[in-house]
């Protein structure tokens, strides 16, 4: 971490982090889905009902113990993060029958998915003011980076260990890399850090919103509804992905491959978008983020052809890109940043438990017979009505100026 600023420090963190995120993450998750099935000798609508349980289980708690980021110096907060990954890590690899199968989701999720993107996202939506946009988009490239490498990655450990030795290295790393890496980045980072050659004295000051005043603003509830979409659509997509390919007849390996142009049409618009929010900012940019969801919805209920796995994949990764940067970056605009640590535990719950609802969703779907054509027109309708409401207000989106 030689010559590195404090401000490069915080993203290296940031970084990192979300990197490590993946580990509780759906779409690494779900590359353990057929070795746990097979062992376990459950069904997928078994496993779905597990997996849709637990995270429902795990978004509760995170609403307590998010909002504690705002309580605790980041490195202890860290420390404590960090253990209960390892933990969590460390159990999976024991799973030797249903109940443990979903306390270690319970786990992975609350740890992983949960706790460490929340970390990440918090630090730096907090420490940065001016540069927040940019600071943001990358923190979020470290997901992209594990989205592109790990699921190769891990389908080729499959053939030499076994996925309880996978489960067993990744908590070696995370025990052994992540203390050295909150040691080297943010140690002497406190609550009220923030960006080095930040003028205050220039910036506007705006109201800090505690959390139960924000529970009780409207506006809130309408970003909120816009802000789920992309978790629960994808989340069912990504978890139900064999039956997309049969519903469409596509090979086994069209939508894996097309996942490479998910990921690189995620990290394109992450690295754009850091840049358009510090211009433009969140508010302004926030109705532009589900269109390109929309848009692969559409493509998803009209063409059959394989090529049209790409385009999907695609769009769905720039309203990824998108969501990444301004599910962390609207609400410290709107609501400030004293109190955003209970803030975001809030949103980071609803994320988590919409990816809950998105893998039920699907799932009921799915056993009552409704065609991927079905699914795609529903999800294609939510966006619309959410994206309506959120135009409606859109010039009420300012946050409450203070005087000087």
């Amino acid at each position: 971490m030689i010559n590195l600023s404090l401000n490069k420090k915080v993203i290296l963190f940031g970084f990192i982090f979300t990197f490590f995120s993946s580990f509780g993450q759906s779409f690494f998750l779900g590359l353990f889905n057929a070795p746990i099935r097979n062992e376990l000798g459950i069904t997928h609508g078994q496993f779905g009902n597990i997996y849709a349980i637990a995270t429902i289980f795990s978004s509760i708690l995170l609403i307590w113990v998010g909002k504690k980021i705002d309580e605790y110096q980041i490195i202890y907060y860290s420390f404590f993060v960090i253990l209960l990954l390892f933990l969590s890590s460390l159990f999976f690899s024991l799973i030797d029958s249903i109940y443990f199968l979903a306390v270690g989701i319970f786990l992975m999720r609350f740890a992983g998915q949960g706790l460490m993107s929340h970390t990440a996202t918090t630090t730096t939506s907090r420490f940065f003011e001016r540069s927040r946009g940019k600071a943001l988009s990358s923190i979020w490239f470290g997901l992209s980076f594990a989205e592109f490498i790990l699921p190769v990655l891990v389908t080729y450990l499959f053939i030499i260990y076994s996925w309880r030795t996978v489960w067993q290295v990744i908590a070696i790393l995370i025990i052994l890399f992540l203390p050295f890496i909150v040691l080297k980045t943010i140690k002497n980072i406190r609550l009220n850090s923030r960006e080095k050659n930040y003028n205050f004295s220039k910036g506007i000051k705006i109201k800090n919103w505690k959390r139960r005043e924000v529970i009780k603003d409207y506006r809130f509830y309408i970003i909120s509804l816009n802000m789920l979409a992309m978790p629960w659509i994808a989340t069912g997509v990504f978890v139900y992905q064999s039956f997309i390919s049969d519903s469409k007849m596509w090979s086994i390996y069209t939508i894996p491959k097309a996942f490479m142009v998910y990921s690189i049409t995620s990290i394109i618009t992450l690295f754009f978008s850091g840049f358009l929010v510090d211009k433009f900012t969140s508010r302004k940019l926030i109705p532009l983020m589900n269109i390109p969801l929309f848009l692969a919805m559409f493509v998803l209920f009209y063409y059959q052809n394989e090529i049209s796995a790409f385009i999907f994949l695609g769009l769905i990764g720039i309203s990824n890109g998108l969501a990444n940067v301004l599910g962390s970056s609207t609400w410290a605009e709107i609501y400030g940043v004293k109190f955003i640590g209970s803030i975001k535990a809030l949103t980071t719950a609803f994320m988590v438990f919409s990816t809950a609802f998105g893998t039920a969703v699907f799932g009921l779907l799915i056993d009552n017979g409704f065609s991927l054509e079905n699914i795609a027109l529903i999800s294609g309708v939510y966006v619309v009505i959410s994206l309506t409401l959120l135009m409606a207000i859109r010039k009420k989106l300012e946050p409450i100026r203070l005087k000087k």
